[in-house]
């Protein structure tokens, strides 16, 4: 019985290492700005992709809300801090609602089966990554109004980046999938 609870809470602890580790590679990816037209892009949701895939949609939700309670505690994890606030003010400012997004991308990234359809798995991707946009202009319209041309604010400046990078992970899907072993 001490043996099983051994194992347990050691598979335990190697998640939350993992999970750890996992919110600081975003962190990171939220951090390098790589020129892009119209605005800079981050690899921040690449990661998010990349995450679903390689620990699947439950470790995957896990690691994103760790990541956001992080960033709610006043850690620099979000794209923008410390340079535009930390903490829950940074948090409820216009990203909330992409971030939150983040939870449910992460999920479907995760949740659904790859094969060796690029098509396929490129819409999959696609349908992952517009939660984070479908949020993100949801809680824009609730913050700056419906009069405003939301979509044009909150999500029109990110589609060719986004294209990029669901491009560049439909390809990478099956190296990307090898890294499963090691988790």
């Amino acid at each position: 019985m001490e043996l099983v609870k051994n194992i347990k809470n050691s598979i335990i602890l190697k998640y939350f290492f993992v999970a750890f580790l996992s919110t600081i590679i975003l962190a990171i990816s939220s951090k390098i700005k790589i020129p892009f037209y119209p605005v800079p892009m981050t690899m921040q949701t690449f990661v998010i992709l990349i995450l679903g895939i390689i620990l699947g949609w439950r470790l995957a939700v896990v690691t994103i809300v760790l990541y956001l309670f992080e960033g709610i505690l006043g850690l620099p994890v979000f794209s923008g801090s410390p340079e535009k606030g930390i903490g829950l003010i940074y948090f409820t400012g216009p990203t909330m609602g992409y971030l939150i997004g983040f939870i449910v991308a992460a999920f479907f990234a995760g949740f659904f089966k790859y094969h060796n359809n690029y098509f396929s798995n490129f819409l999959k991707l696609s349908f992952a990554t517009s939660f984070i946009y479908l949020f993100g202009v949801l809680w824009l319209g609730t913050l700056l109004g419906w009069d405003k041309p939301i979509f044009e604010l909150g999500v029109k400046p990110f589609l060719l980046a986004e294209l990029f990078k669901i491009t560049l992970a439909t390809f990478l899907i099956f190296k990307i999938k090898n890294l499963k072993k090691f988790i």
